[in-house]
């Protein structure tokens, strides 16, 4: 579903970053999205928007996951 979406769609390079970082690099490389930091084993819904990147991060605020659109 990402192939539909406009922009850049996944940052491999974040894996590892801090998140409020992740997500100002997200933001700043697709103006389309949203960045959303999530704790890891957070719940959260299931549904795809073009419009959404979670970035997930442990407790240490570390970018736990590559940081998708979804």
């Amino acid at each position: 579903m990402a192939s539909e979406c406009r922009g850049k769609s996944s940052w491999p390079e974040l894996l590892g970053a801090q998140g409020v970082e992740a997500a100002a690099t997200v933001e700043s490389d697709n103006p389309l999205v949203n960045a959303q930091i999530v704790l890891e084993g957070s719940f959260v819904t299931g549904d795809f928007l073009c419009t959404r990147v979670r970035v997930w991060v442990n407790t240490r605020g570390t970018v736990t996951r590559v940081p998708t659109i979804g």
